[in-house]
């Protein structure tokens, strides 16, 4: 089939999708490119939509394995996101690494494609992850900027407040939930200037948990979450090295209730 509007996503777990649960999609999960997809192809069927994201690549990856890639498939839109697994490491030279990110950004622009940024989430609430705070706020200084050197589109996620509570985010405490990745295609659409027919979940109450309680569920956290991610980046792996990409192709996608 012959798309006239194509869109492509490109980065890693944020765009792939981890944190929205589905057995049923290539690689178990859905996630926010998938929904905002959808919703172009309910309003206009000559859309077709590739997503070129894996989990845990950095820039470096994601500009060496998917930029041509995405070139390839003559994009119409592309997302790019990328840089939160590189601002997670232990020694980052971000000026370096936003170099890189602004040369690719200079290529998708000159595609003809309307592209969109964004920039990385606020972590001050949160006592693992707060800690590269000030890198991201760099990071995001680099996205703003660039955005505005290439007349790119962007999406301010430092700015999207609502993304504080909680019930937003997966188990993890990295991903978004299903309700996070639901909201976020509803941002998305919003910067595109596009219509939407997304429902939101209901969310949980929200729950006050007693000290002994929050230590516990902290202590699981670091089990079954933080510590295999720790073990994993000592040993140099990824939760992506055995993946590929869930869309690699152009493809038409139904909603899904």
């Amino acid at each position: 089939m012959t798309f006239t509007e194509r869109f492509v996503a490109l980065g890693d777990s944020f765009t792939e999708g981890v944190g929205d649960e589905d057995l049923l999609l290539p690689n178990g999960v859905r996630g926010w490119a998938d929904r905002v997809a959808e919703q172009l192809m309910l309003a206009d069927t000559n859309w077709g939509y590739a997503n070129l994201a894996v989990r845990g690549k950095k820039i470096g990856q994601v500009l060496a394995e998917q930029l041509d890639a995405a070139l390839a498939l003559q994009p119409t839109l592309v997302s790019l996101y990328a840089g939160g697994n590189d601002i997670l490491r232990p020694k980052v030279d971000i000026d370096e690494l936003m170099a890189a990110y602004d040369d690719g950004v200079a290529r998708l622009a000159a595609s003809g494609a309307r592209v969109l940024l964004f920039t990385g989430f606020d972590s001050a609430k949160s006592a693992v992850f707060g800690r590269t705070r000030g890198r991201t706020a760099i990071y995001n200084e680099w996205v703003r900027e660039i955005a505005d050197r290439h007349g790119t589109l962007l999406l301010d996620y430092w700015r999207l407040r609502e993304f504080q509570d909680r019930r937003y985010w997966a188990e993890d405490r990295l991903h978004m939930s299903t309700a996070g990745h639901t909201l976020m295609a509803k941002r998305v659409l919003e910067v595109l200037q596009a219509e939407d027919v997304i429902a939101m979940p209901q969310l949980p109450a929200l729950a006050t948990l007693s000290r002994r309680a929050a230590f516990a569920a902290d202590a699981q956290w670091v089990r079954r979450h933080l510590a295999p991610w720790v073990g994993r980046r000592l040993r140099g792996q990824s939760s992506g090295d055995s993946l590929t990409a869930k869309y690699p192709q152009l493809t038409g996608l139904h909603p899904v209730s």
